[in-house]
């Protein structure tokens, strides 16, 4: 992919939580009580905080991943998996002698997903001094931010922030408040709606856009729409339609190549058209970091799909 003007922020890409090992289980819903299903097909893929990481790796941005892993069997294959990805530094990915990896079991399919999942605490992460310079880093805000995240910012990173699914129903406004400390908003569609209390995306990214200085809002099939309240702009971009296989990362694959967009130096409309497509190609395959798409792959998909618009910048 070339590189257009502004000249890209030095640093590199940080996402720091936890690492999971993902097995997805395709074309199958949860069995009932005492019966067993079959599943259409089946992978063993890094999952957790790797979704994103692979994801801006592939993108073509220097990315960095902050975690820990067990020296189980599951944590020294996923280790060797992420450690294979050009781009992708795995220096802070520490595997922790007689710890058990987080496992996620999902059960996926075009509508509907569910998981089993275990994991064993073993408390905050914390930044290393001396990590070098950062041109930008996600964060989950549905709790207060670490203290490295403020140091980060006041040295020049861009924060990204992200939410999850309140499943407390509660949707606090404290979160709203947190908005203040990122740089960077981008939930989907429901998220957004529910902590704004509004009725449509485009309200919710406005309403959002009052508290930071970028909100954009992922839609799933219908694009995106993101406000620069900054610039005072509204942007939107459409995505590619595909037949879903399994949406699971697609939200990481969308904001870890937004953040590799912003490392190419592309405007604001091309790397919400990059990331749209790019989570749309991740979509048809299982998994998050195993669907997330290379460059060629994506070029290639972009040519079979023929949307409308430019594409040159996908030119490498």
């Amino acid at each position: 992919m070339h590189q257009a003007s502004p000249t890209p922020a030095p640093g590199v890409l940080l996402f720091a939580g936890d690492v999971f090992c993902d097995l997805v289980f395709a074309g199958v819903t949860a069995p009932q009580l005492g019966a067993e299903v079959y599943a259409d097909a089946f992978t063993v893929t890094p999952g957790g905080v790797a979704n994103r990481a692979v994801a801006a790796a592939r993108a073509g941005a220097p990315t960095a991943l902050l975690s820990r892993l067990g020296d189980d069997v599951l944590g020294r294959h996923v280790h060797q998996v992420l450690t294979a990805e050009p781009l992708l530094d795995t220096d802070l990915l520490e595997l922790v002698a007689g710890h058990q990896s987080p496992v996620s079991v999902a059960l996926t399919g075009p509508d509907d997903r569910s998981f089993i999942t275990y994991e064993e605490p073993l408390g905050p992460l914390s930044a290393p001094e001396g990590i070098g310079p950062v041109a930008a880093t996600h964060v989950g805000i549905a709790r207060p931010l670490p203290a490295w995240v403020a140091a980060l910012r006041a040295a020049g990173t861009t924060v990204v922030g992200g939410v999850g699914w309140d499943h407390t129903g509660e949707w606090s406004g404290g979160v709203l408040d947190r908005l203040a400390e990122v740089d960077v908003f981008v939930p989907n569609d429901v998220e957004a709606m529910r902590y704004t209390r509004t009725d449509s995306a485009l309200d919710a990214a406005k309403a959002l856009g009052e508290h930071v200085p970028l909100a954009v809002v992922t839609r799933g099939g219908d694009g995106v729409v993101a406000v620069d309240s900054a610039n005072g702009v509204v942007v939107t971009a459409e995505t590619i339609p595909v037949d879903v296989v399994d949406p699971t990362g697609a939200g990481d694959v969308f904001v870890a190549t937004f953040m590799a967009g912003a490392h190419h130096g592309w405007p604001l409309e091309t790397r919400l058209r990059f990331a749209a497509a790019s989570a749309a190609f991740a979509v048809t395959g299982l998994g998050g970091a195993a669907s997330a798409p290379r460059p060629e792959q994506l070029r290639a998909f972009v040519r079979s799909a023929d949307p409308s618009g430019d594409w040159s910048f996908l030119v490498p």
